[in-house]
């Protein structure tokens, strides 16, 4: 029993640790950064959720439409296929950002959390690209064209399948839960990074 515990832990550990190199070792990257600021069809996804929110998001060159994220399977090949909102936002501020994710060991509540744009300064990314499950908050478009093919948006996409655009879009009170994201740069002013454990961990995600 112990040894099963001792390997579901080893594993989540081994996640969370993937999760804080980049962060910590890209000069203020959440997440990986791609120039093309397009998922690529060869990388796959670990099947964690994550949650973002921001008081206020902020952007310019607006795109949304349907795709797909394939997890990891247990051979190294690829495995589960997930559904997800496709969105693009050319550049983008967001104040007060805040990103959490849960990487428990068993009968111990962990939560890693990252915080930026805290201050009069928000968080900047270019080239954002966000493979989502869900998005809530108040959100305002400047020229929305609904309706749009969706491979008239992005290649990649399925032709004949839905899709929108707009050249801004604000969103107040932001929260999403995503699956991955990906940005060509990514400044976090007042980066903030944190390992809550235990009774720290509560309360401590973003939502």
């Amino acid at each position: 029993m112990q040894n099963r515990l001792d390997n579901q832990g080893g594993t989540r550990w081994r996640r969370f640790a993937a999760m804080i190199v980049p962060t910590t070792a890209a000069a203020g990257a959440i997440l990986f950064g791609m120039s093309t600021g397009a998922i690529a069809s060869d990388i796959t996804v670990s099947g964690q959720t994550f949650k973002i929110g921001a008081d206020r998001l902020e952007g310019e060159g607006f795109k949304q439409y349907g795709g797909i994220v394939r997890e990891k399977g247990e051979d190294g090949k690829a495995g589960a296929t997930r559904p997800v909102a496709m969105a693009e936002i050319s550049s983008a501020e967001l104040y007060n950002l805040c990103q959490s994710v849960r990487a428990d060991l068993p009968g111990l509540p962990v939560v890693l959390t990252i915080n930026a744009g805290e201050g009069k300064d928000p968080a900047r990314a270019k080239d954002l690209v966000i493979a989502m499950d869900s998005l809530e908050g108040n959100a305002t478009f400047t020229n929305i064209k609904i309706g749009r093919d969706a491979s008239d948006l992005n290649p990649t996409a399925q032709q004949g399948s839905f899709g929108q655009n707009s050249d801004r879009v604000t969103i107040r009170d932001l929260k999403q839960v995503s699956r991955y994201t990906t940005s060509s740069t990514f400044n976090l002013v007042g980066l903030r990074l944190k390992v809550n454990v235990g009774d720290d961990a509560k309360g401590k995600e973003c939502f």
